[in-house]
């Protein structure tokens, strides 16, 4: 009883702590993107880049912006790894081979942060630091700017235009994931994380070896990688590694900075809008399901069968003992829920029904709330296609904030939501067809199924986390995971900037009798069983087929 109070108080502060927040963050964010002022440090980044900070782009030209970024991005990091033994605090460590190098690359730069390596042995600081955590504030502004640029296409009318990447771009960086990242890696490391640039301390184990544990800048990366949602950690361990996550308090915050952009992203939709109850509609859906998921992945990992489970208090296996079943719970389901992939436990221990909560948060296509941006217009698309079911119930052509949703614009909203599933169905069937797949897997049966299912599923939704059971540090899974992590992010992408163009170029469409609301309850409602049915009618096979397979035998 004890540890199922605690992980309500734990659950409840955040919530307080994420109302708190909701407000003030969304107002400021919806400043960020709606003033036409240009900071000193601003217009020079314009200058650099060669981009006219007054001057306005279509939606392809806003693509292309994104995917050359994203291509330059790409090149650098693959670059940056392959000749890291030439780069100063390079600790001695050998360059990255190619397939790695790639798979790395692409991860870092698509938001995803899967990693196949051991960040302490495989990185020097230069990398680590000037690589990877750059990419992890670029990335994580490139999917707030897509999102931003949807909200653009329902606001404005009869234009082309979505407004300037490379300012979207540059002011989230500069306003909004800069000052709050600093302001947190300041507090991790009065909570005691690492932040040096030294080679290491050697550790005498129990049994009398010795073990080089490597310094670094810690705490600057691990304040970004849970505020951008990126989830890629310095150490193998991730954020169950005490230089990391240090204590209880520090494991409570980090869940917190991995929320808090996605959920007030809801309140800079409502203001750019104008209809704050728009948000509060979103933002209801998201945190329902959000609020359900968390749930049911404490009680499957707190209440599992077992003498030693019950002894224990919960499923203990993989667990960090300094947070315990609750903390750790949590924490993997708001990692799943958004796209950030970073763990404090081992999920590949979890319960066979925990598992599937986690694997399940990522099949919604992390909406609820999703990545810094990803999750808005993910929900958005949903809502599109929502509304869109609606007028086929009631015989007229449906509307979304003033704005007909046809035949074009459900096409681009049908082959966003189509691209993720094919992706991970398609990868996981090749993967368990190849022998160089199968090699990889640890595991026979339901749960060898479930670690390959995770590691397309995770690598396709840009999550990053895994069942670490299954070997992917191979040149199959490094180049296959690649080609998922581009394709999944960079597809969609393109397919929501087309929907916003769409849309941008309506009139608006006066509110008549036979317009559905869409910010009472029904329609939130409606929302969220078209969020659940969706996935349940893609992925409900490949779930009995491994974890729900592996909880029936259990």
């Amino acid at each position: 009883m004890s540890t199922t109070l605690a992980g309500i108080l734990f659950i409840g502060s955040l919530l307080m702590a994420l109302a708190v927040v909701y407000r003030p963050l969304g107002d400021y964010m919806y400043r960020v993107y709606t003033r036409p002022s240009h900071s000193r440090v601003e217009r020079a980044v314009y200058r650099t880049v060669g981009a006219d900070p007054d001057g306005e782009q279509t939606w392809g030209a806003y693509a292309r912006s994104v995917l050359a970024f994203a291509l330059v991005g790409i090149l650098f990091l693959y670059g940056f790894q392959r000749l890291q033994n030439h780069l100063p605090l390079s600790l001695g460590r050998t360059p990255v081979k190619p397939d790695q190098a790639w798979n790395t690359a692409v991860s870092f730069v698509t938001n995803t942060n899967w990693q196949s390596y051991s960040g302490e042995t495989t990185m020097g600081h230069l990398v680590q630091m000037s690589g990877l955590a750059v990419q992890n504030f670029v990335s994580a502004a490139m999917g707030m700017c897509v999102a931003v640029a949807l909200i653009r296409g329902f606001v404005r009318k009869k234009t082309g235009h979505l407004g300037n990447f490379w300012v979207d771009l540059t002011r989230t960086c500069v306003r909004i994931l800069l000052p709050i990242a600093f302001a947190a890696a300041i507090v991790l490391i009065a909570g005691g994380l690492v932040q040096n640039f030294g080679g290491g301390h050697v550790a005498d184990t129990l049994t009398g070896a010795h073990q080089q544990i490597p310094g670094g800048p810690v705490a600057s990366q691990e304040a970004i990688k849970e505020l951008g949602t990126n989830g890629g950690g310095f150490y193998n361990a991730n954020s169950a590694h005490p230089f990391e996550n240090a204590t209880a308090w520090t494991n409570w915050l980090e869940i917190l900075l991995i929320l808090v952009i996605p959920f007030s992203l809801c309140r800079t939709f409502g203001r750019m809008v104008g209809q704050n109850r728009q948000g509060y509609a979103i933002l209801a859906v998201m945190g329902g399901i959000a609020l359900v998921s968390v749930t049911l992945l404490n009680v499957f990992q707190l209440t599992h069968h077992g003498t030693v489970p019950a002894a224990a208090g919960g499923s203990m296996e993989g667990v960090e003992m300094r947070f315990g079943v609750a903390n750790s719970a949590t924490f993997a389901g708001a990692t799943t829920l958004t796209s950030t992939g970073a763990v404090d436990s081992f999920h590949d221990s979890y319960t066979s029904l925990g598992g599937m909560m986690t694997l399940l948060n990522m099949m919604l296509g992390e909406v609820a709330p999703g990545g810094t941006g990803s999750g808005l217009y993910g929900m958005l698309i949903l809502a599109v296609v929502t509304v869109f079911v609606a007028g086929l119930m009631v015989g007229r052509t449906p509307e979304y904030l003033g704005k007909k949703i046809g035949s074009r614009e459900i096409k681009f909203a049908a082959m966003y939501f189509l691209s993720t599933p094919v992706l991970v169905l398609g990868g996981t069937a090749v993967a368990l067809a190849v022998p160089d797949g199968r090699a990889g897997m640890l595991n026979r049966g339901a749960h060898g199924f479930s670690e390959v299912l995770y590691a397309f599923t995770s690598a396709s939704n840009n999550n990053g986390s895994a069942f670490a059971g299954l070997t992917v540090n191979t040149v199959f899974y490094d180049t296959a995971l690649g080609l998922c992590m581009a394709l999944g992010r960079f597809l969609p992408i393109v397919f929501v900037l087309a929907l916003a163009g769409s849309l941008a170029r309506q009139g608006r469409v006066p509110e008549s009798a036979g317009t559905l609301p869409t910010h009472r309850p029904q329609f939130a409602g409606m929302l969220a069983g078209v969020t659940v049915v969706l996935v349940a009618l893609t992925f409900l096979p490949a779930l009995a087929l491994g974890p729900l397979a592996e909880g029936i035998r259990s």
